[in-house]
């Protein structure tokens, strides 16, 4: 089992800063709904948030590699879910760092 912990360094302190704005704008204001899953979240953006939905989950893979994502993404430009899982205590680190 990999350990509920992240890893500081995995990028790059100019990816980093860019990270965490992308993390403010995302999870701030771009996302339309939360739903909990018993291991996470399931989260909804409309599909203009497509781009950077995928560079979040590109980057978290690297600092979190506990965290397990599933992207379904509708037809006819209808909303993205992010399903954001991973081992006990994963809600609470969620409920944290993605406000």
């Amino acid at each position: 089992m990999i350990p509920l912990a992240c890893i500081p360094g995995a990028l790059p302190a100019a990816i980093r800063a860019e990270h965490f704005a992308r993390i403010a704008q995302l999870f701030g204001g771009l996302v339309k709904e939360r739903r909990s899953m018993t291991d996470g979240y399931d989260y909804r953006f409309d599909s203009a948030a497509f781009d950077a939905v995928v560079r979040f989950v590109a980057n978290e893979r690297a600092c979190c590699p506990f965290l397990s994502f599933a992207l379904r993404i509708a037809a006819d430009a209808g909303p993205i879910w992010l399903a954001v899982t991973g081992p006990a205590g994963t809600q609470s680190l969620l409920d944290a760092e993605l406000r």
